[in-house]
């Protein structure tokens, strides 16, 4: 009798052991389960501080925008002017993207009215740099009682991540510029310090020794004269840019960079190594048409123009807000034109903001000769909708990246003729990638002809020898343009954003 009272004994034993055990599984899967959840519910407030040109804003916005979708909130900075210049958002993502309007302290020689880069000459940058450094101190007292839990922000306000610091609040270093362009910058530490192996111009030219891969990314010598005098810290905004790059990254908790590892997957590991930091991308951040844009009566006039033409044969000509051709430029441009004999929609900056006082004018009699077949355009045009046209076979591009991505999504070859900033950086990887062919141009003084840019043209939309173009562009379009993988992007993005901070 004792042995069977021992036999149930152990059987009890055994069965509430095992009972215990499949409750401790179900209490860790449900506390698994109540995590997820939670991770989900946690939403999170991050703060985007671009730098005043809609080259960086609009890059800025979209990503504020994919993040928004994903049930985050973004508060997105910048001046009055510029944010009601911004393109609308969608009603359903209106509540979760507040604008937050600072207005710009007034700075000597900047002309009143002045918020974006697209407003002034090119010398009055700087004093536009002068007067978003003076932003400072407003911007502290919004982060202060913002209780933000991340900031986003550009290369312009390198104090930004100090500020975030005190405030107990992580900070991204984020790049609309493209990692190329950044592992080509270099180590923080050179940009900041007065000791760089870089001194003059012609470092810029080569490509640099922590590049360690094959590469033919580096500067032309113009590109770099061109932009050289942002390299000094004796420009009137006080700093270089180099230094508010160097800083920017330096006193970042992360880096946060437009693109794609499967595009550039040397580019993204040189900069882990040389930022010593988490690197994340972000995807292409292909851009979405303005909401409402459909009605617009300057759009309707260019869709009936483009209507008329043949399919692909249309040349699509803008260099972006900011870069602005000299005259001789303009001249070849429009020779250049004129000489391909293929139809054209050209979108002139005729100058950079009321006060400039170079204002470009066309060769003489050039429009009377060339009205059957070309548009010039001196006001505002909807980009995307022109690229998205089936008449558009081509786009002459100054290289900047949104542009490019715009080209790409639509499946438009691109010539390449660059003016200012990481344009020639662009450039040069596109060329690799026989993504894009560039006009010949003087190696030191960066001239062209109006036959090169007809030559180039017509090689790039028609000519047998240029169908490399062509093809590439739409071989490409889905690593740019995929919905699943840039969601995914965005989902490690907000992941990562989530577990650095602790929420």
């Amino acid at each position: 009798m004792a042995t069977v009272y021992a036999r149930l004994g152990k059987e009890l034993f055994l069965n509430i052991h095992n009972i215990s055990r499949t409750v401790r599984k179900e209490e860790v899967a449900l506390a698994a389960a109540k995590k997820m959840a939670q991770d989900k519910e946690t939403v999170l407030h991050i703060v985007m501080l671009p730098w005043l040109a809609f080259g960086h804003m609009i890059p800025n916005l979209e990503l504020a925008k994919l993040i928004a979708e994903k049930g985050q909130r973004v508060s997105f900075v910048s001046t009055p002017r510029n944010i009601e210049r911004l393109p609308k958002v969608s009603q359903n993502l209106a509540t979760l993207i507040n604008f937050v309007k600072l207005p710009l302290p007034k700075v000597q020689n900047l002309p009143q009215n002045a918020e974006a880069t697209t407003d002034v000459p090119y010398d009055a940058v700087q004093y536009l740099k002068k007067a978003y450094d003076a932003l400072e101190e407003p911007f502290t007292r919004f982060l202060q009682s913002s209780k933000a839990d991340w900031l986003f922000y550009d290369f312009i306000p390198f104090w930004a991540p100090s500020v975030a610091s005190k405030l107990g609040i992580k900070s991204a270093f984020y790049s609309i510029c493209t990692s190329p362009f950044l592992g080509f910058l270099g180590p923080p530490s050179f940009l900041i310090d007065n000791d760089s192996p870089r001194q003059k111009p012609e470092d810029y030219i080569v490509v640099p020794p922590w590049v360690t891969f094959p590469s033919t990314v580096a500067f032309r010598y113009y590109e770099i004269m061109r932009i050289v005098d942002s390299l000094s810290s004796q420009n009137n905004s006080g700093f270089s840019d180099t230094y508010r790059y160097g800083a920017s990254i330096q006193n970042c908790d992360i880096a946060v960079v437009r693109g794609c590892t499967e595009f550039e997957p040397e580019w993204f590991h040189l900069l882990e190594n040389i930022y010593q930091k988490p690197v994340l991308p972000v995807g292409q951040l292909p851009s979405t048409a303005p909401v409402g844009s459909e009605d617009n009566e300057t759009w309707r006039w260019m869709k009936d123009w483009l209507d008329k033409q043949a399919r692909g044969s249309v040349v699509y000509v803008a260099f972006g807000s900011e870069a602005k051709p000299t005259q001789d430029e303009v001249t070849e441009i429009a020779l250049g034109l004129e000489k391909s004999e293929l139809p054209f929609f050209w979108v002139l900056r005729v100058q950079r903001g009321p006060f400039d006082p170079d204002v470009l004018r066309l060769p003489e009699g050039f429009e009377e000769r060339t009205k059957a077949r070309g548009v010039v355009c001196t006001s505002w045009a909807p980009q995307l909708k022109i690229l998205e046209h089936v008449a558009v076979g081509g786009f002459l591009t100054h290289s900047g990246w949104t542009s490019v991505v715009e080209a790409i999504q639509n499946e438009k070859p691109l010539v390449l003729l660059t003016f200012l900033a990481d344009q020639g950086i662009n450039a040069r990887v596109l060329e690799e990638k026989k993504m894009g062919y560039s006009v010949p141009r003087d190696e030191r003084d960066g001239s062209f002809s109006s036959d090169s840019v007809a030559e180039s043209l017509k090689l790039v939309l028609v000519e047998e020898e240029g169908k490399i173009y062509r093809e590439r562009i739409k071989e490409m379009k889905d690593l740019f343009v995929n919905g699943e993988r840039q969601n995914r992007y965005i989902d490690n993005l907000i992941h990562n954003l989530k577990k650095l901070s602790n929420v």
